[in-house]
C-alpha cells in the first residue's frame, strides 16, 4: 500500500482536547478510511505531530485527512511517499525519455 506522511500543527482551540481518548478515536478514523498506522510522533519545531499512514489510495488519504481536521482541530499537510531505492530507480529511467 501507498505510504503517505501527515504533518499536522495545533490551533489554540485543538490543544484543548489533547487526550489519549482523542488519539484512538484518530486512529479508528484512519482506519475507517482503509488506512494503517505506521507511526505516531509529537516533535517540537514546525510540526507539533508527524504520522506515517499506509493508505490505499491518495483519495483514502484525503479524505482521512479532512476527517482528522474535523475531529480534533489539527490541521495536516498530507504528501505521499517513494522508498529512496524506488525513487532513484524512478529518476534514472526518467533520464532515458
Amino acid at each position: 500500500m501507498p505510504i503517505f506522511m501527515m504533518f499536522g500543527k495545533y490551533s489554540t482551540e485543538a490543544l484543548k482536547g489533547i487526550s489519549s481518548e482523542r488519539t484512538d478515536k484518530a486512529v479508528d478514523l484512519i482506519k475507517k478510511n482503509g488506512g494503517k498506522v505506521i507511526s505516531m510522533y509529537a516533535v517540537m519545531g514546525e510540526h507539533d505531530l508527524v504520522l506515517t499512514l499506509e493508505f490505499p489510495g491518495s483519495e483514502n488519504a484525503i479524505a482521512a485527512s479532512v476527517a482528522l481536521n474535523k475531529l480534533t482541530g489539527i490541521s495536516f499537510k498530507t504528501s505521499p511517499v517513494v522508498e529512496v531505492e524506488k525513487f532513484d530507480k524512478l529518476i534514472s529511467e526518467a533520464k532515458d525519455i
